[in-house]
Order: C-alpha cells, then sequence, then structure tokens
C-alpha cells in the first residue's frame, strides 16, 4: 500500500472511530489529516483533500483548536492561517478525555445530583427504586469522575506503570 492510500484510509478510519466518540465524522477527518501531515496545511489544503466546503472545514477547525486538539500556526512571510495537530497521542487522548467529560458526564452528575433529591415518602416503592437507582449511578459516574480525572492529570510513565501492574 502507497502512502496516499495508506493516508486515505487512516483518514477515513480515524473519522468512523470520531463518530462512535461522539464528534462529527468531518472533525475527526480534518483531525486525523492534520495529525499525519509533517507540515501545517492552511483550510484551502485541508478543502482540498478532504472535498469538504470553507465553511465545514472552517467550523470544524475551530472546533479542534477550542477542544486543544489543533493549533494555528504563523508561517512568517505567510498571510494565510495555518494549523497543526497535538502529534502526542497521550495528550491527544487526554484532551479528548477531558472534553467527552466536560460535555457528557459533567452534565450527568448534575442531573443525577438534582434527582437524588427527589420528593416524596422514601419507603414508598417506586419512589425507594427511584433513589436507590439515581444514587447507584451517581456512585458510578462519581466514580468514573475519579478515573477521568486521574487519568487526565497523570503522566504518561505513571499511567503505563499503574496498567501494568494490574496484569501481574
Amino acid at each position: 500500500m502507497n502512502l496516499e492510500e495508506a493516508k486515505a484510509q487512516f483518514i477515513q478510519s480515524w473519522g468512523i472511530l470520531g463518530s462512535q466518540w461522539g464528534i462529527n465524522r468531518t472533525m475527526a477527518q480534518i483531525h486525523s489529516l492534520l495529525l499525519v501531515s509533517a507540515k501545517p496545511l492552511t483550510t484551502e489544503d485541508i478543502m482540498e483533500q478532504l472535498s469538504v466546503s470553507r465553511g465545514n472545514t472552517n467550523m470544524n477547525v475551530r472546533e479542534l483548536i477550542d477542544w486543544g486538539l489543533v493549533d494555528k500556526v504563523i508561517i512568517p512571510g505567510e498571510r494565510k492561517e495555518y494549523f497543526s495537530a497535538e502529534k502526542d497521542i497521550w495528550k491527544v487522548a487526554t484532551l479528548i478525555m477531558y472534553q467527552r467529560k466536560k460535555r457528557e458526564l459533567d452534565p450527568m452528575v448534575k442531573v443525577l445530583n438534582q434527582l437524588s433529591t427527589v420528593d416524596g415518602d422514601k419507603k414508598n416503592e417506586d419512589v425507594k427504586a427511584f433513589v436507590d437507582t439515581v444514587t447507584n449511578i451517581k456512585k458510578f459516574a462519581g466514580q468514573a469522575e475519579k478515573t477521568l480525572d486521574t487519568i487526565i492529570k497523570a503522566e504518561e510513565n505513571w499511567f503505563w506503570g499503574s496498567f501494568i501492574k494490574l496484569f501481574k
């Protein structure tokens, strides 16, 4: 397989993976293109290589910048904007985990906190079932939150060392 075929397959696969993570396919494809590019790319480069519109490219690049996965790069003497992706895959993974936690887990925990104070007779079978379920989900979410916070704050070497110890 030549480089262009491999690159196209990687971009397609990363796009599918990204959509399974809850981000749109184009955003993931732009990210993957920038990940495997040796040099920073312009909006026009991205549009041409992925066959996407300027608006779609701009919107997704801005979102990637907001996630901390892509940076705007200044090239002396150039008037165009260039973009480059974070290449450290550990940092990429932790940034994605942070964003997913912020966008998915944190709002869920907030709702669970509100729901755990439901009015009603705690001896009532339906109220008890509801409160018990919400409490159990809240405990699970709290543990997930602690685990994600630990991973996000962890150094790569610490993480892998701890992970390997699990299987010894």
